[in-house]
């Protein structure tokens, strides 16, 4: 773990590429299990019907904490209409240490875990790439993936990736409807922080 650790890189602002691509290049998200302490193995299939911004996180990160925090946010007010947050840690030991997370953050919705290779290969991500946390993927009702970070810190720093902007894109899945998955005309990738070697 003090190896994975060393490796985190000075932390940088939350940033934005807008990488533009038309509606094509949206994806399906792959099958994907991650586990929910005291409930077992939950499929991401199962919230299906809502739009889910599935963050994986390292529980140590302090910009993955505060980024739970935001998430927390955005579920009690858009919940209602049908956002539904999932934070996944992918850190070492982190089935031992999500639920003092969740404690500790206040953190208002699940908190599960799964191996990083499994996190990897939903994000498309190579294995042998270093990988920044948190990572974020948007998913709109019936599935289907319009936004996900890159895996690696974006050079691009003078567009920042605000609060408000991951609203925006939230807020633009949310009034989609269940109809129109692959009507989106924008597909961008959002930019995280905290370089990590990957395993």
């Amino acid at each position: 773990m003090k190896t994975i650790l060393a490796a985190i890189s000075a932390s940088v602002l939350m940033g934005a590429s807008l990488f533009a691509a038309d509606a094509a290049s949206l994806r399906k998200a792959p099958d994907f299990t991650f586990n929910l302490p005291g409930k077992g193995a939950q499929q991401l299939s199962d919230y299906r019907g809502k739009v889910v911004a599935l963050e994986f996180i390292f529980t140590t990160c302090p910009h993955c904490q505060a980024a739970s925090k935001l998430m927390t946010k955005l579920q009690e007010e858009l919940g209602s209409k049908g956002l539904q947050c999932i934070d996944v840690a992918v850190n070492p030991n982190a089935d031992l240490l999500v639920e003092n997370f969740a404690k500790d953050f206040k953190v208002g919705f699940p908190v599960g875990f799964v191996a990083s290779d499994h996190f990897l290969a939903f994000m498309g991500f190579d294995l042998k790439d270093r990988f920044v946390v948190p990572q974020l993927a948007l998913i709109d009702r019936k599935g289907v993936i319009h936004y996900q970070t890159p895996a690696t810190e974006n050079p691009d720093w003078d567009k920042l990736m605000t609060p408000e902007a991951i609203r925006a894109h939230i807020e633009e899945l949310l009034g989609m409807g269940n109809s129109a998955s692959t009507s989106s005309t924008v597909h961008k990738k959002l930019a995280s922080h905290d370089s990590v070697a990957s395993r």
